[in-house]
């Protein structure tokens, strides 16, 4: 007997789609099953006014499949140069939902992040004032620091003391990697979420590393130990309001990963839905996917729920592409070790 359950379409609160040749190739793959995303702004030059969101956001459109419904929410990308006024004007529009602060070098194209937390109080003040969402990638870049123990320090160094500094800021901290996380994000109020991707909830270190490197598995927050993704596990169907979708889906054509310093990133945006549905049905929580992936992020920003819907049924185990081909290159959709049963129709 097939098992089967309907949820509203679901959100991703954390995507990457680059730009040109690749943007065009991995696009359908979100449109398949996200009814809205996040857009990440980590671009070359990157998104960093509303003039270059706007921008981007027409080559998302341009680039959409014929038929799909999607809408791209905008991001910008918080630098030490950012004008308050801007920002304001661009959240005012309905084009931005939130700014995006890398700490310079955390990630790819994270050059131009910040380093002097003083030179963007304005901006984070600002933001305080109307109500934006700072979504911040938490980690610090000291090379002193352990690069598993980025995170936790970055917690207790730099987000406790800037949320202090910044009472009422909207802070989301994206792809949280540990049980510190979760901690973290529990003793917030309602101005504080977590996203969760999908690849931390299968991976730990060890499938990294153990018997060769695996360049896809590599990511930034790179996976850690596995008490810490069992954590994320519970947090992730636990149904708690704070802890909703972001998959950090992080497309590079094969050579830069298979390469002597491959990029950092797991391209999940095919098979997030079947996966996701595997864990909860592991954790029995099928019936708290919908507040995860569809309900959460949605209520975290303010925005109107989904109206359409989206079936899941469990059955044959699923054939899905190893690759996805894009005019630059193969990209290599994430293999999550075993085989999905649940079958998605959009």
């Amino acid at each position: 007997m097939s098992l089967s359950i309907t949820i509203r379409r679901p959100d991703d609160m954390h995507l990457h789609l680059r730009d040109g040749a690749v943007l065009q190739g991995v696009l359908p793959e979100t449109t398949r099953h996200f009814a809205r995303a996040i857009i990440m702004p980590n671009l070359v030059p990157p998104v960093v006014t509303a003039a270059d969101a706007a921008a981007y956001r027409d080559r998302i459109m341009a680039a959409l499949p014929e038929g799909a419904v999607f809408e791209p929410l905008m991001t910008l990308y918080l630098t030490e140069d950012t004008d308050p006024a801007d920002v304001a004007a661009a959240h005012a529009s309905g084009l931005v939902k939130a700014v995006k602060l890398y700490p310079a070098g955390a990630t790819t194209n994270s050059h131009g992040g910040v380093r002097d937390f003083a030179r963007v109080r304005a901006v984070l003040d600002r933001m305080a004032e109307i109500g934006l969402p700072l979504c911040i990638h938490g980690e610090v870049t000291t090379p002193e620091v352990d690069i598993f123990d980025r995170e936790a320090v970055f917690i207790d160094t730099v987000l406790e003391p800037l949320r202090r500094a910044n009472p009422g800021l909207r802070v989301v901290m994206e792809h949280i990697t540990t049980a510190e996380g979760v901690a973290y994000a529990r003793s917030g109020g309602d101005d504080l979420a977590a996203t969760i991707t999908t690849h931390h909830l299968i991976i730990n270190r060890n499938h990294i590393l153990v018997g060769g490197i695996k360049p896809h598995y590599y990511c930034l927050p790179v996976a850690k130990r596995e008490e810490h993704r069992l954590a994320l596990r519970q947090a992730a169907t636990s149904g708690e309001a704070r802890f909703f979708l972001g998959t950090d889906s992080a497309p590079h054509v094969d050579a830069l990963k298979e390469h002597a310093c491959g990029c950092a990133g797991c391209f999940t945006a095919t098979n997030t839905m079947p996966i996701l549905a595997h864990v909860f049905e592991e954790m029995g929580a099928l019936d708290r996917l919908e507040a995860f992936c569809a309900l959460n992020g949605a209520g975290f920003y303010g925005l109107p729920l989904t109206e359409a819907r989206l079936t899941l049924t469990r059955g044959a185990a699923l054939e899905l592409p190893d690759k996805i081909l894009t005019e630059a290159g193969p990209v290599t959709v994430f293999d999550p070790g075993f085989a999905l049963h649940w079958h998605v129709d959009a």
